[in-house]
C-alpha cells in the first residue's frame, strides 16, 4: 500500500516537473498566428502590426497565416481542433468570437467553452451614419423618423449573421425601429452602396467609414465608443443616446484552443502587451482608427461573454436564421 502510495506521488512530482520544464521552454518553434479573414483587412493588419514585436518578445517567430470562409468559422476551427501547445493562436473579431456561433447552427464551435481568451489586442469604434439624403441629421431626429415611416428605410450589412447584421437586429428591438435589411458580399459593397444612395443606413468600422464622413459623404448619427472620438466631437456615443447595450467596439483578440495551459496564456499576453507599449507599434493600431487595449484574459473572457450571450439573445428572439 505504501509502495502504490509512493508511486503515485512520484508519478504526480514528475508530471508537474515536466508541465514546468515545458512552460520554461515554451516557444521552442514558430508560432502560427492564424487570420479566419481574407488579407488587407483590419483584423489582418492588427495581426501582421503584433506579429514582429511579439516575435522580438518571445523569440520566435510569430507567422499569420490567412485561413478566410464561412465568416471566419473556417479558420476558427483549425485552432479549435489544434493542440493547445500555444503554437496554434487566432486573431479574432467579434464575427468570430459571437455572431457566426450565435446564428450559425453549424458553426461547429462554442467561443465560450471550445477557445481560451488570451488578450484582446486592440478594438475598433463603430459609426452609424446616413447618407446626406436621409431627412434626419442627429440621432434623436434619426429614431423619430424610422418610427414615423416603417420600413422606408433600409441598412447595408457586409452580409447575413455577421457582427453588423446581429447588432443592427439589436438596435431595431432596443429602439422599437422596423429597418430593411439589404446584405452585401462584404464590407465595401455595403459602404459603396450607401455613399451612392442606393441605401440609406450604415453601420461601419471606423477606418472604413470616417474618411467618407470627413468627406461629406456620410453624415454621422453615433458611435460606439468609452467617449466621444475628437474626430467627431458632436457625435453621441451609443451610451449617451441611452443604448450602452450596444456601445462596444469591435475587438481584435487572440484565442487559443480549449486548454491552454495558464503559463502558456500569460506568456503569450505578456508579450503582446509589451508589443503594443512600443510607441511605433501602438502609433500604427491608431494610424488605422482602432485603439489599444491590451486586456487581460480574464477581462477579454468577460466581453466575448456579453457580447455572445447578446447577440444569441437577439438571434432567438427575432427568429433569425442565415438563410
Amino acid at each position: 500500500m505504501r509502495r502504490r502510495t509512493f508511486l503515485a506521488s512520484a508519478g504526480a512530482l514528475a508530471v508537474v516537473a515536466f508541465d514546468f520544464a515545458w512552460a520554461d521552454t515554451y516557444p521552442s518553434r514558430p508560432i502560427r498566428m492564424i487570420v479566419p479573414f481574407a488579407p488587407g483587412g483590419s483584423t489582418d493588419v492588427v495581426a501582421r502590426v503584433i506579429s514582429e514585436p511579439m516575435m522580438r518578445q518571445l523569440g520566435q517567430p510569430v507567422v499569420v497565416d490567412n485561413k478566410g470562409g464561412a465568416g471566419g468559422i473556417i479558420g476558427t476551427m483549425e485552432v479549435v481542433r489544434a493542440a493547445p501547445d500555444g503554437y496554434t493562436i487566432v486573431m479574432a473579431s467579434p464575427s468570430v468570437t459571437a455572431a457566426s456561433p450565435a446564428i450559425n447552427p453549424n458553426a461547429g464551435y462554442n467561443p465560450l467553452t471550445d477557445l481560451t481568451p488570451i488578450i484582446n489586442v486592440a478594438a475598433s469604434p463603430t459609426i452609424l451614419a446616413v447618407h446626406p439624403s436621409f431627412p434626419a441629421k442627429n440621432f434623436q431626429e434619426f429614431i423619430a423618423e424610422l418610427k414615423r415611416k416603417p420600413d422606408r428605410y433600409s441598412y447595408a450589412t457586409p452580409g447575413v449573421g455577421g457582427i453588423i447584421h446581429l447588432q443592427m437586429e439589436a438596435f431595431k428591438a432596443l429602439t422599437g425601429t422596423s429597418i430593411k435589411h439589404i446584405p452585401f458580399r462584404g464590407a465595401g459593397p455595403a459602404l459603396v452602396a450607401v455613399v451612392g444612395g442606393q441605401v440609406d443606413i450604415i453601420q461601419d468600422s471606423m477606418p472604413s467609414c470616417y474618411p467618407f464622413v470627413k468627406e461629406g459623404k456620410l453624415v454621422p448619427i453615433a458611435i460606439t465608443a468609452p467617449a466621444r472620438r475628437k474626430e467627431l466631437p458632436n457625435t453621441p456615443t451609443l451610451k449617451e443616446v441611452g443604448l450602452p447595450e450596444l456601445n462596444y467596439m469591435g475587438h481584435f483578440g487572440l484565442l487559443g484552443p480549449k486548454g491552454l495551459p495558464k503559463d502558456v496564456v500569460e506568456k503569450l499576453n505578456a508579450a503582446t502587451r509589451k508589443a503594443v507599449e512600443e510607441p511605433a507599434i501602438r502609433q500604427k493600431i491608431e494610424d488605422g482608427g482602432a485603439v489599444v487595449v491590451a486586456s487581460s484574459p480574464a477581462e477579454f473572457a468577460a466581453e466575448i461573454n456579453a457580447i455572445y450571450t447578446q447577440l444569441k439573445k437577439v438571434v432567438a428572439d427575432r427568429k433569425l436564421t442565415i438563410d
